[in-house]
């Protein structure tokens, strides 16, 4: 019985290690996604609108909210399960944060340039 609770803890630690190297992927690749702050202000346009089109393909977060939701999934489930360190999770704790901060400031960026476009569209055909 002693051998099977030996292989037991071996196997949760092996499977613990693998969950915490999930995360810490998932989150690299997360913030790897985000986009570059000199691409963002850097953007070109021959008008306005086409400065806003362009602003707004730059403030794509979609694969960098996959790779976040992954990361937050499996850090749950670990977190859960009691097998990080707490210095491991207050690490992640911290930098789920800061990209889910990201993020928001992301979407709510291109919601405002989206609804520039509309309005300065909508100006030009009024005027």
């Amino acid at each position: 019985m002693a051998q099977s609770t030996l292989e037991d803890d071996e196997l949760f630690d092996e499977a613990s290690d693998e969950m915490r190297d999930d995360v810490e992927e998932a989150l690299e690749r997360a913030r790897d996604a985000l986009p570059e702050a000199d691409d963002v202000l850097d953007v070109e346009g021959d008008n306005i609108i086409g400065v806003l089109n362009s602003l707004k393909s730059e403030l794509d977060g979609e694969e960098a909210a996959k790779a976040f939701r992954e990361a937050k999934k499996w850090f749950g489930i670990g977190e859960r399960a009691d097998v990080f360190d707490e210095e491991f999770v207050e690490e992640t704790e911290e930098e789920i944060e800061e990209i889910e901060e990201a993020l928001g400031a992301i979407e709510d960026a291109a919601e405002t340039a989206t609804e520039l476009t509309d309005s300065v569209a909508s100006l030009k055909g009024s005027l």
